[in-house]
C-alpha cells in the first residue's frame, strides 16, 4: 500500500465495496475453497491431485486478499461529503468537463486506486486529469499537461453524492 497518504482515501461507497468483498471472501468463498481442499486432501495421494494444488493455491490468493482488505479497511480514510466542498472540485467530485478545441465532453468521478477496477468513469485522484482539476470551480479552466500535448478543458458542472 502507497505511503502518500492522498492515495489513502477513499469514498464512503468505495470502503463499502471492500467491506462487502471482505464479507464474502471470508463467508461464501473461502468456506467452499477450504472444503475443496478438504475432500481433494481426503483421497489419498497428493502429489498428483490436480484439485487438491488448484485449491490450495486458490486459497492462499484469498487469504492475502483478505489480509490486503484488512489493512484497507483500517488504513484508509474515508471522506465523506460536506456541504463546504460544494463549488469546488474536490475528492469524491463528479465532475463534467468540455474541451472545446476536440469538442469533446466527459464525465467522471475522482477517487482513489482502490476504487477504480470496474469503475471506466472513475479517474485517479493522483491523474494528471485530476491534480488539474483540484480547487477548481464550474467556468475555470483546467490545463492538463502529457508528454504529447496540452490540454485546455473547461469545468461545466461539480456535483457530490451526499449519502443519507
Amino acid at each position: 500500500m502507497p505511503k502518500n497518504i492522498r492515495s489513502q482515501l477513499i469514498t464512503p461507497e468505495g470502503m463499502e465495496g471492500l467491506k462487502e468483498e471482505l464479507n464474502h471472501l471470508w463467508r461464501v468463498e473461502r468456506p467452499d475453497i477450504t472444503n475443496k481442499v478438504s475432500w481433494a486432501a481426503s483421497l489419498g495421494d497428493r502429489s498428483e491431485n490436480a484439485d487438491y494444488h488448484y485449491n490450495k493455491k486458490r486459497l492462499r490468493e484469498i487469504d492475502r486478499r483478505l489480509l490486503y482488505l484488512r489493512r484497507c479497511i483500517d488504513n484508509f480514510k474515508v471522506i465523506e461529503y460536506h456541504p463546504h466542498m460544494e463549488g469546488k472540485v474536490q475528492f469524491g467530485a463528479w465532475v463534467t468537463i468540455k474541451n472545446e478545441a476536440k469538442k469533446l465532453q466527459r464525465r467522471f468521478r475522482i477517487v482513489g486506486y482502490e476504487e477504480l477496477i470496474g469503475n471506466k468513469d472513475y479517474i485517479s485522484m493522483d491523474s494528471p486529469m485530476a491534480k488539474a482539476l483540484l480547487d477548481k470551480k464550474v467556468g475555470d479552466e483546467a490545463i492538463v499537461e502529457t508528454k504529447m500535448a496540452k490540454f485546455i478543458w473547461h469545468i461545466l458542472k461539480i456535483e457530490y453524492e451526499q449519502g443519507d
